[in-house]
């Protein structure tokens, strides 16, 4: 079977295509033939700077894929062959909070990730995606749908009534959308682009900022929203935003920090004057996993996907997210 390998620091054009043997599959284990892939930020960076890491060469990249079991090891029940799953981005958090045990297991960076043909996964490191959604649409969830979901409903206990600010229209941003709209609660989008606030308007924002037009735009934030501040921001930018958005929370309003694509610093003396509430989120557990499901499932909501890309054209796929010009998310079809 094929599968693309990190070979070195060269970057997305030496992502190197290779074949490979499939082992069977270990005690605990299951053989997924992967359908789809999704990609995020994260595994973009990888690949563009793996040295440092901490992972030998060659490395398979990607977190999230979506196919069905071919086979199972000993010992692994509530699976069966033919099942479709989508891999968790820790193969090994089951519940509970995250520890070093549970980072060691990130698929694309501790261990060997899923942009191949065929793949390994712990028994416990897969789980079974809505029948309503596809390959694709399925692929879209372990890192990014998670993410919004931990962010919101487990971190940021969002409520009807509540108002959220989501950065940019990335995928974690786009499902914050969709979730919120799931529940009743007004959302503040920004983006650079007036063709992708619109598209979030039609998808059900509250309000949207150009922040090129509003460099300042936490002011438009705090107009928005009489002064006060949003209860629950997700902060994808890191430390060249967060500022910004410490001023558009309100007085013990939570922010998600969860992406660090912009550099800079911050003063935590406004964190500590508002009683913010700053947590870091690294993805989610597999019952926040199962939870969100059933919302998903309930719901009917479909992943918003951007563009598609053939597996033997994966790296496109990587140049296309470096253009930062895609709405929702970009996957790779097998």
């Amino acid at each position: 079977m094929r599968a693309y390998e990190i070979t070195g620091p060269e970057g997305v054009d030496a992502l190197a295509l290779t074949e490979r043997t499939l082992p069977v599959p270990g005690p605990g284990e299951v053989s997924v033939k992967m359908q789809a892939n999704s990609i995020n930020y994260r595994d973009l960076s990888t690949i563009e700077s793996p040295v440092g890491r901490g992972f030998d060469f060659p490395r398979v990249p990607n977190s999230d894929g979506a196919g069905t079991i071919t086979a199972l090891g000993t010992g692994v029940t509530g699976l069966q062959v033919g099942d479709r799953v989508a891999s968790c981005f820790m193969q090994n958090w089951p519940a509970g909070g995250i520890t070093s045990g549970v980072m060691a297991t990130a698929l694309g960076g501790a261990v060997d990730g899923v942009l191949a043909e065929e793949v390994n996964l712990a028994a416990g490191g897969v789980i079974h995606f809505p029948d309503h959604l596809s390959f694709q649409e399925a692929a879209c969830l372990p890192c990014a749908g998670l993410t919004a979901w931990n962010c919101l409903m487990v971190q940021g206990d969002m409520k009807p009534g509540d108002t959220i600010l989501l950065l940019g229209t990335g995928g974690v941003s786009i499902f914050g959308l969709q979730f919120a709209a799931m529940c009743g609660v007004r959302v503040i989008i920004t983006s650079s682009s007036d063709a992708k606030l619109a598209r979030a308007k039609e998808m059900g924002a509250w309000a949207t900022i150009n922040y090129r037009d509003n460099p300042e735009w936490q002011e438009e934030v705090l107009r928005l929203t009489d002064g006060k501040g949003v209860d629950i921001a997700l902060e994808t930018g890191g430390g060249g935003t967060l500022p910004r958005t410490i001023d558009a929370v309100r007085v013990g309003g939570t922010i998600s920090l969860i992406g660090v694509l912009t550099g800079g610093d911050i003063n935590p003396t406004a964190v500590m004057r508002k009683s913010i509430r700053l947590q870091g989120v690294y993805v989610g557990s597999s019952q926040m996993f199962a939870d969100m499901n059933a919302a998903i499932s309930a719901s009917g909501l479909k992943p918003v996907i951007s563009d598609d890309f053939s597996f033997d054209n994966a790296r496109d796929a990587y140049h296309a997210m470096r253009a930062a010009g895609h709405f929702g998310k970009i996957v790779i079809t097998m």
